[in-house]
């Protein structure tokens, strides 16, 4: 009865927002979050102040991405208030009228680049306004943002998913190579699935046939240096293999290698940019640094951020408070001089939270460059760029606070729902177990939003049934990573995010029942390349 009810609300949540007349995520979640918590309390008989704490404690940690998806919502309007977008749109233009060639040089290239710096569900919240801008349908672009946004997740955020993911788990150093090794090529493999399934979404079957060369060489310009550098470092693959395929396709697209010159069809009429209709706009190399100054001037200061040999990275993530208050029963909360801010020992629980306030992508780097953009266009538009953000947060807020609620529900004590799960399709699959190992990455990405919180919550599980079952453990925990990064299409979070940015209302239901395609498909090319990807990766490393 507890395994049917652990599985109850994950029915739930997809029926409703999935069903034919789709309830909107501001709705569907909290509902899904109220339905969860009168099962741990009546179902699982869980502590009610324990189950109060993991509540509050969603509701808190909400707000680390809803202040991402303000931040990256107070850029985009930036960047349509200063005329940004038009003057990439006519570059981009002038490297390429192709569309195929256009999506992957921003949808593929320049998102592998952003999540080797950030993650947090960034890469798409920057480059699907980009798309949209360049005359893309904004519900296909929203799709397609969110399928290629996988395959760099491994090791996103400079490789955290990686080693900080496996951190709990009694790995040797050799043991953690292979593990990433391993990952890096299964995922390289996975690619070619990944992006012909994304660009599916947007363009028609016959066009990807026609330019299937030039999308190869693409993805082989991110995954190849992306493999090779996997080889010596957990930390660089995605940020250099991005930065390398991101120059390879630019050029690729400029010399037309691959590429048809025939129209390219679309699923979708392609909706009218800015300055559609006009002749050819030739944009001068100044005009073209400063138009693009959010979106390089955000790299950078992501980069500078997050590269821990920088210097940077340690002096904002300092926790020790400099300023603590106790707030009785409800815990103690605390300020580090970084601006951490955090609550201990929720209702006299383990339950704690915290927020880096200027770590975590949305002061620095989203508000900080839309600022200076505004400074440097000498715009006037601070109070209707600031007005338009805040009405565009009011259905993604309370979508949210339902959603991390939901998931901490879900997740709650050592025999959480999302365990039982776990174990439950262990024992159903047995010896077969490789082959599902994936799925079970995924769904814990689907759940906690993050791939490093499915590593950290399902590395251990995975390690225990390789072990039972006398699996390679490397092979299965590279399977988990896989499967984490590839659930990035399917997470909640990032769906709500990149809907909110493009204001596309109430559209999470279409969004995930299209993803979800994708994800199986990947899934399934993964757990087929995993035997080979580990024979690779061991013969590599001998």
């Amino acid at each position: 009865m507890q395994l049917i009810f652990s599985y109850l609300p994950i029915f739930v949540l997809i029926g409703l927002m999935t069903k034919r007349n789709s309830m909107p995520s501001s709705q569907a979640l909290p509902l899904s979050a109220l339905f969860t918590y009168l099962i741990a309390l009546v179902v699982f008989g869980r502590d009610p102040n324990a189950v109060h704490a993991s509540v509050l404690a969603g509701l808190l940690v909400a707000w680390t991405p809803l202040l991402i998806i303000a931040g990256a919502i107070f850029l985009f309007r930036t960047m349509e208030a200063t005329g940004s977008i038009l003057t990439i749109r006519h570059w981009l233009n002038s490297i390429s009228e192709n569309a195929i060639a256009q999506l992957m040089i921003v949808g593929w290239a320049f998102q592998f680049l952003i999540e080797g710096a950030s993650g947090f569900g960034t890469p798409a919240a920057l480059a699907a306004p980009v798309l949209v801008g360049l005359g893309f349908p904004a519900l296909r672009v929203a799709i397609l943002c969110l399928v290629l946004d996988t395959v760099p997740v491994t090791f996103g955020a400079v490789g955290a998913p990686t080693w900080f993911g496996f951190s709990a788990l009694d790995l040797s150093s050799a043991e953690l190579s292979q593990v990433g090794l391993t990952s890096a090529i299964i995922n390289a493999i996975v690619a070619v699935a990944v992006v012909f399934s994304g660009l599916y979404f947007v363009v028609q079957p016959k066009a990807l046939i026609q330019n299937a060369g030039f999308i190869l060489l693409s993805i082989l310009s991110c995954v190849l240096p992306y493999v090779v550098i996997a080889r010596f470092s957990y930390e660089f693959p995605a940020l250099l293999g991005g930065f390398i395929g991101l120059v390879g396709t630019i050029v690729l697209a400029r010399l037309g290698v691959g590429l048809s010159s025939e129209p390219i069809a679309l699923h979708e009429a392609q909706a009218e940019a800015a300055g559609a209709g006009e002749a050819p706009v030739k944009v001068s190399a100044a005009a073209l640094v400063k138009a693009s100054f959010p979106l390089w001037g955000a790299v950078l200061l992501l980069i500078i951020t997050r590269v821990p040999q920088l210097g940077i990275k340690p002096l904002l993530l300092l926790r020790e408070p400099a300023w603590s208050l106790e707030l009785g029963s409800l815990g103690v909360v605390s300020v580090s001089p970084s601006l951490v801010v955090s609550l201990q020992g929720i209702f006299g629980t383990p339950q704690s939270w915290s927020h880096s306030l200027l770590y975590v992508p949305s002061i620095i780097p989203f508000v900080v460059i839309s600022l200076l953009t505004l400074l440097i266009f000498r715009s006037r538009s601070l109070k209707v760029v600031a007005g338009q953000t805040i009405e565009q947060m009011r259905n993604p807020t309370l979508a949210l606070l339902g959603a991390l609620v939901f998931v901490n529900l879900m997740m709650m004590g050592d025999d959480s729902a999302v365990s039982r799960i776990g174990n439950n399709l262990a024992e159903v699959t047995g010896e077969n177990w490789q082959y599902v190992a994936v799925f079970l990455g995924a769904l814990g990405s689907f759940f906690a939003g993050s791939a490093t919180i499915s590593n950290l919550t399902f590395g251990g599980i995975q390690d225990s049934i390789a072990v039972g079952l006398s699996l390679d453990r490397t092979t299965i925990l590279a399977l988990q990573s896989v499967g984490a990064a590839l659930g990035n299409m399917v997470c909640i979070n990032n769906i709500v995010a990149v809907a909110s940015v493009l204001a596309l209302g109430n559209s999470e239901g279409y969004i995930l029942k299209r993803t979800v395609i994708a994800l199986l498909i990947s899934c399934v090319v993964a757990s087929v390349a995993a035997g080979l990807a580990s024979y690779l990766a061991a013969l590599w490393l001998a």
